[in-house]
């Protein structure tokens, strides 16, 4: 009749989904931002790279080298050291998911604390669920990005003038 209201539970709950989305998307947001900080590591330690290896790049384009090559080895180096960074957090983050209800207990042994009281807290247990679509989109990302980061770096190796890299050594 007209004086009745059917409504399910996410229609009751509709405004705790949506602060659900926007914590997801903040979330998404900050690792993006974590790996975009990597990959500034990585520029960063490839420039200190280059910078350090100049005479060895000098010598290696006096020996024939082109800069094709000199590119492709600093290019191998960085992505190398993107793939292994991303690989290796992923592999951690897993585990990390996997055993967090025994990590958490290890932390209230730890610190004789105890750590969501079920008094206080409506959850026990931490949960930890990996969404393989999210997780998949920041490894590529990571990988991407770690990859993009090479490449201002060994270009500024390619193009390293042997003269004067050699001139002051």
């Amino acid at each position: 009749g007209p004086t009745i209201n059917v409504s399910d539970w996410r229609q009751r709950n509709e405004s705790f989904f949506n602060v659900l989305a926007v914590e997801r998307n903040v979330m998404f947001i900050i690792l993006s931002l974590i790996i975009l900080v990597a990959a500034m590591n990585i520029i960063s330690g490839m420039m200190m790279l280059v910078k350090d290896k100049g005479r060895d790049i000098a010598i290696l384009r006096t020996m024939g080298a082109t800069k094709g090559a000199v590119m492709r080895v600093f290019l191998i180096t960085g992505a190398s050291i993107g793939v292994v960074g991303t690989i290796a957090g992923f592999v951690l983050g897993v585990v990390f998911c996997h055993y967090i209800d025994e990590i958490r207990q290890f932390v209230a042994w730890l610190t004789s604390r105890q750590l969501f009281d079920s008094n206080i807290y409506y959850l026990t247990k931490l949960p930890a669920d990996i969404d393989a679509r999210e997780t998949a989109m920041i490894v590529v990302m990571a990988l991407i990005l770690s990859v993009l980061a090479t490449l201002y770096p060994s270009w500024r190796a390619s193009r390293l003038d042997p003269v004067e890299a050699l001139r002051y050594e």
